[in-house]
């Protein structure tokens, strides 16, 4: 279960600049609006610590960390669902990601043009969030014009879904009109499910990400981070605050050690990825498992809730089928015990049914028949 996360702002806010900051990969940027043309695709390793001390702790031959994948989208303006500017096809890439990070500009530099002429976040996450509302507004409405053949079906679930579907589209119609996220509107699980196929882009978690100048990092008193909190506030969404250029300097340590004391001498505790790839995390309810062996020690990614079967099918989906049950201890007795051997000899090592909840860092063995 691979994470991704679609990257979108304004023009000229450091998309791209942060893009190829946090996975190392060319991303054209420049001075000018419209710069990317096509969206661009990273794919970086989940920094865990976790992982790498229980490979030290069982030695493997390959050491697979669980991914995440960036997608970098061209800059929106307003009436970019409309075709101004790139348009549409760019608002399309966004419907494939599990998560939104909009990218922010919450500094002043004269040398780099804003496309609004200053520099205003309510205003530039006002233009983004219509926009995309204004997208799914499309969609729905396509959907609700094509309502009636639905209910006029002989299938009998056709009709059933589409009889849910009338009164969730028409809420959204209305609500997306008036530039409301559908993320924004309460739904029942039955609701949502009966428009899960539109893949609405506002229906999405989003995660505000704060681009910020080198001297604004370690503060507080950023004016322009103090609006956009308050504005995810509202929305119940997550904020981080980094600086793209930082985040540069960062990508070309190749060091690990090196990254850290750099880190250290600015007084970071983290790097810009990995504070993105934990509010991602937590703002999808994401969380990780692994498996230990000889052959390799591996992180999975995984909702919180699912269930041993559920997590065994991430790895196989006859790991799920055949399901019979799970070995499972916490990557901490490991660190604390330093051997499986002495997990077991502690009884710390259970063995676990179909109704077993996983828990973040667990360490599990499927038992599976086919």
């Amino acid at each position: 279960m691979a994470l991704n996360c679609g990257i979108v702002g304004l023009p000229n806010v450091g998309k791209s600049t942060l893009f190829s900051a946090l996975t190392s990969a060319p991303a054209e940027a420049a001075n000018y609006p419209f710069c990317t043309i096509n969206p661009n695709f990273g794919i970086v390793s989940v920094p865990d610590e976790r992982l790498y001390k229980i490979a030290q702790l069982i030695p493997p031959q390959k050491l697979i960390p669980t991914t995440v994948e960036f997608v970098d989208i061209a800059g929106l303006v307003r009436g970019a669902s409309k075709g101004e500017g790139l348009g549409n096809q760019f608002l399309g890439n966004i419907r494939n990601v599990g998560a939104i990070i909009h990218v922010v500009r919450c500094f002043d530099d004269d040398n780099i043009v804003h496309v609004e002429g200053s520099i205003n976040p309510q205003r530039d996450i006002d233009t983004i969030e219509v926009e995309l509302a204004l997208a799914d507004l499309e969609s729905v409405q396509k959907r609700i014009d094509g309502l009636g053949k639905m209910l006029r079906s002989n299938d009998k679930k056709v009709v059933d879904k589409a009889k849910i579907a009338e009164p969730v589209l028409n809420l959204l119609a209305e609500s997306l009109n008036q530039g409301i996220s559908a993320r924004n509107i309460q739904f029942d699980e039955e609701q949502l499910d009966s428009i899960k196929d539109l893949n609405l882009i506002t229906l999405k978690k989003q995660i505000y990400c704060c681009n910020v100048d080198e001297n604004s990092l370690n503060e507080n008193d950023n004016i322009y981070v103090k609006q956009v909190k308050e504005i995810a506030l509202k929305n119940g969404s997550d904020v981080i605050v980094i600086c793209g250029k930082i985040e540069s300097e960062i990508a070309e340590l190749e060091d690990m050690n090196e990254k850290r004391e750099f880190l250290s001498s600015l007084g970071l505790r983290e790097s810009g990825l990995d504070q993105m790839i934990r509010a991602a995390y937590h703002s999808l309810d994401l969380q990780t498992y692994f498996t230990a062996g000889e052959k390799e020690v591996r992180a999975w990614t995984f909702i919180k809730g699912y269930t041993a079967p559920q997590a065994a099918g991430i790895i196989h989906t006859d790991f799920e089928r055949g399901f019979i049950r799970a070995e499972v201890y916490h990557c901490t007795d490991l660190f604390e015990l330093g051997s499986e051997q002495k997990i077991k000899d502690q009884g710390k090592l259970r063995i676990e049914g179909k109704e077993y909840i996983v828990q973040d860092g667990d360490v599990m063995h499927f038992r599976f028949n086919v």
